[in-house]
């Protein structure tokens, strides 16, 4: 496909799901009611009409109630700024997370957002999230390992997604942590999970549910997130639709199953939605593309300081010039060099960042002078030795982060439960539409939201 008509594409998709923001009315805040948003992460679209993909809840929650027939991301497609999206209805270039991480120009060194390790919720997420929303009214709101979520004041029991043994006791509610304790979940063994990487992340998702199931039953919430990681991290080591894929897939269904269970034992049972979400689909990779190797060709710089430095976000990269005296002939030089590379598919220059939902170099002094997209079967490396631009991976493996609006890129995103119609198909829809939809169901505002709520979905009140 050529530069022009994925522009042309991604500009119509981004036209068509981001109107102009939209005042969410309230009345009461529904405190007897509770949405509860779950993440899978990575679970792609296309699962769910896979014939070997084994989703049976998955399957029935969307048979009996709403299913968009694929949900657009937020570009690059990777866990920070689409699980920011989720919650805020908002483009990056509104809340502020741009990526997994960006490069600090003054230092040359990339700054991570995952997984929290450096900043809190309020340093980093520039507009209201529909669980700061929740709080305000006067709702109870709970998070598991939620991104960007650091000591976020608004969600009253909550947990990081963080790695380390000190994060959960250091950043977890500490009331709600001895609780866990006393109740026999054993909370103190997550920091070893995180660090075990055969076994720890099915250990990981079975902890969180017990989490979920917990604050279900005894603080009743009436917004709760939950972030499940297993089947991303399977795609990232086997690739999509592998042996392993399929069966990560389904662990992440029983996961699912035993969510919505617990929420049958909660005081709002009969009053709860579910929402099963994802933050990005998957493509296969065989090679990477290292734009640090050309970066180093066209412009070496020093060793300590190279004039051109990328940072990659899995099938899109930042492209930052730290070479302020020649920074427009080698953005210029860069932007017809880079599209003749194997394997890139675009480039977007400042004016079109727009069209991606990024905030211009001008605006966001985090913000690169190129975006990149990659094709599948191709992610970016931020390796920067050698003299191959591009070069074969030693095994088959997946990814994301490239252009959200291609098929194998969507999000899943399905509805069940109060207020929810059955046997509803949405369409194709924007993981914007999310926020405002959890604000409508629990009768809150989010004004600030540029999604639109699935009211199609919706049973009217």
């Amino acid at each position: 496909m050529t530069h022009s008509r994925l522009i042309s594409r991604l500009c119509c998709a981004i036209a068509l799901f981001a109107p102009l923001s939209q005042h969410v009315s309230a009345a009461e805040p529904q405190r007897d009611h509770c949405v509860v948003l779950i993440s899978v992460d990575g679970l792609a679209n296309f699962y769910l009409d896979d014939p070997q993909a084994d989703l049976p809840t998955i399957r029935h929650l969307a048979k009996t109630g709403a299913r968009a027939e694929g949900m657009i991301g937020s570009f690059p497609t990777v866990t920070w700024p689409n699980h920011t999206t989720l919650v805020t209805g908002v483009a990056p270039a509104k809340h502020g997370v741009i990526g997994n991480n960006y490069l600090d120009r003054a230092t040359g060194k990339p700054v991570p957002f995952i997984p929290d390790p450096l900043f809190d919720k309020d340093e980093i997420v520039k507009v209201p999230t529909v669980y700061d929303a929740a709080s305000h009214a006067g709702l109870v709101t709970a998070g598991i390992i939620w991104p960007a979520t650091r000591n976020a004041k608004t969600l009253h029991y909550t947990v990081p997604d963080m790695a380390g043994d000190d994060a959960w006791p250091r950043y977890g509610t500490p009331t709600w942590m001895e609780e866990l304790r006393t109740a026999g979940i054993p909370v103190e063994k997550h920091g070893t999970w995180v660090k075990d990487s055969a076994a720890g992340g099915v250990l990981r998702d079975w902890l969180y549910t017990k989490l979920a199931a917990h604050v279900l039953q005894h603080h009743a919430p009436n917004l709760l997130l939950v972030h499940l990681i297993e089947l991303d991290h399977v795609q990232h080591r086997f690739g999509p639709r592998s042996d392993e894929a399929y069966w990560a897939v389904k662990q992440a269904d029983d996961r699912v199953r035993d969510l919505v269970e617990a929420t049958k034992l909660s005081p709002h049972a009969d009053k709860t939605t579910i929402i099963v979400a994802s933050d990005h689909g998957f493509f296969p990779i065989e090679k990477d593309i290292r734009l640090n190797v050309l970066g180093r060709q066209i412009a070496a710089g020093t060793e300590d300081r190279p004039a051109i430095r990328c940072v990659s976000q899995g099938g899109g990269c930042m492209v930052y010039v730290l070479d302020d005296a020649r920074k427009a002939e080698l953005v210029a030089k860069l932007k017809d060099v880079i599209p003749t590379v194997d394997g890139v598919a675009s480039v977007f220059t400042p004016d079109q960042f727009g069209q991606l939902g990024q905030e211009l170099p001008t605006s966001g002094k985090n913000a690169p002078d190129l975006w990149v997209a990659a094709k599948s079967g191709y992610a970016f490396s931020d390796t920067a030795t050698g003299d191959d631009v591009v070069a074969p991976r030693a095994s088959r493996a997946g990814t994301h982060g490239y252009l959200p609006d291609q098929t194998d890129m969507l999000a899943t995103c399905v509805l069940h439960g109060a207020q929810i119609k059955s046997g509803v198909l949405l369409g194709k829809i924007s993981n914007q539409d999310v926020a405002p939809t959890i604000a409508r169901l629990l009768s809150i505002e989010l004004p600030t939201a540029d999604g639109q709520v699935l009211s199609s979905g919706i049973v009217p009140q």
